[in-house]
């Protein structure tokens, strides 16, 4: 019993030993550094992140100060001249519509119907032909948008360019579309009616829907001249829509310095 008192009073003298040197050792702390070990304060240090270093972009894509006005008007219009001209060449050739899908002029949706009758009769010669002809004509009529669009392009404002400039890939085709649509039309429904003529399409689609009406028992019609007019029309219009994001998207299309120092403006 008296050995087993007599530990419990080491152990205690021993903790409120250490408790009496723990306490000195804090007091020497203190009293050299200032620092309170019974209350400090922790700090941290903080690493700037990807974000804080980096400094931030500018909001603008392109940098008009570096442009005149008189640049920045000259640049769109060559873009568009080009375009058109471009597009006008590659449509008014054999097969210019024909055989190439972006533009190809298809049967009428509402005469598709004939299509697949006439093909379930043995008769797919004679829809091929009629589909042909439509792409024909418009191939022959569409030489009479040059001059429309060279008097849309010249008269294009200071403002507009700027506006163009700025605005998506197909802006200025835009533009063009909107200043020329109801004039282009008007020119170029009499001259399509004629290339219908022309290359036999009107007698042939005369032909076709006779034999569908025939076949059916239908009476189906519509209006040739006015569907190749609104397709020969659509078709330019793509064509001139691929050169003008082809230059804002693709240096080696810039092929005159203006260009590049316009449109290397929004690189």
């Amino acid at each position: 019993m008296k050995k087993t008192i007599l530990l419990a009073a080491t152990l205690l003298f021993s903790v409120s030993t250490q408790a009496q040197i723990l306490d000195i050792i804090k007091s020497t702390v203190k009293n050299q550094t200032g620092v309170d070990l019974n209350n400090p304060k922790i700090t941290t240090t903080t690493t700037p992140t990807a974000t804080q270093q980096t400094s931030p972009k500018s909001s603008s894509p392109i940098n008009l100060g570096s442009l005149t006005s008189t640049q920045i008007s000259s640049g769109l219009k060559e873009a568009l001249n080009l375009g058109v001209t471009e597009g006008v060449k590659k449509l008014a050739v054999t097969d210019g519509f024909l055989k190439n899908e972006a533009v190809k002029i298809l049967m009428p949706e509402k005469l598709r119907v004939i299509d697949t009758k006439l093909r379930a009769f043995g008769l797919g010669s004679l829809a091929d032909q009629g589909v042909k002809l439509l792409n024909r004509a418009a191939e022959d009529a569409v030489t009479e948008s040059a001059p429309i669009f060279t008097k849309a392009i010249t008269s294009m404002t200071i403002t507009d360019a700027k506006n163009i400039l700025l605005g998506g890939d197909n802006s200025a085709t835009n533009y063009l579309q909107s200043k020329t649509q109801s004039q282009l039309f008007t020119a170029f429904q009499p001259k399509v009616k004629a290339s219908l003529g022309k290359v036999g399409a009107d007698k042939v689609w005369t032909q076709l829907i006779s034999k569908y009406n025939t076949l059916t028992g239908q009476a189906v019609s519509t209006d040739l001249n006015e569907y190749v007019t609104n397709e020969t029309i659509n078709g330019v219009f793509k064509m001139v829509a691929e050169k003008e994001s082809g230059i804002r998207n693709n240096s080696v299309m810039r092929t005159t310095s203006l260009l590049q120092k316009v449109f290397g403006a929004q690189d």
